[in-house]
């Protein structure tokens, strides 16, 4: 399905995220994964394995959220969708991941897969956090 049939499916009518910031928002994913990581690296004694990271994208739509959510959760990722306070017409989709390894590359690529996966439901990966102590 195609983002234009998916943005009328899911009951929206106009494109949230476009392909010009999805492109600037995957290249810049190693980056940032990077420097989250190093972060993490400093708060703890000895740098955990894998941990749960938690996980934020933004749309325009109820149904573009719930959509999404739905495959999230064929991830087994804990997730829900709520309207956001900071727009009108602007939804949050949050959530959890089961634990995945905290070596960079593994992070980096699944950086990348969430802007991929949100940019096929018309969302935009807004970036992930995590805790130390799980």
């Amino acid at each position: 399905m195609g983002i234009e049939e998916l943005v009328n499916a899911a009951g929206g009518s106009k494109q949230y995220f476009s392909e010009k910031k999805f492109e600037e928002s995957i290249e810049l994913q190693p980056e940032l994964a990077l420097a989250t990581l190093e972060t993490l690296r400093h708060l703890e004694d000895q740098p955990s394995e894998a941990l749960r990271l938690e996980f934020f994208f933004y749309t325009n739509s109820a149904g573009k959220a719930k959509e999404f959510c739905q495959c999230l959760k064929k991830k087994n990722y804990s997730v829900e969708y709520s309207k956001s306070g900071a727009g009108k017409n602007l939804f949050v989709i949050s959530g959890w991941t089961d634990k995945i390894s905290m070596k960079d590359e593994i992070v980096i690529a699944w950086a990348k897969e969430m802007c991929e996966l949100g940019f096929q439901y018309d969302c935009e990966f807004d970036g992930w956090g995590t805790t130390p102590d799980q």
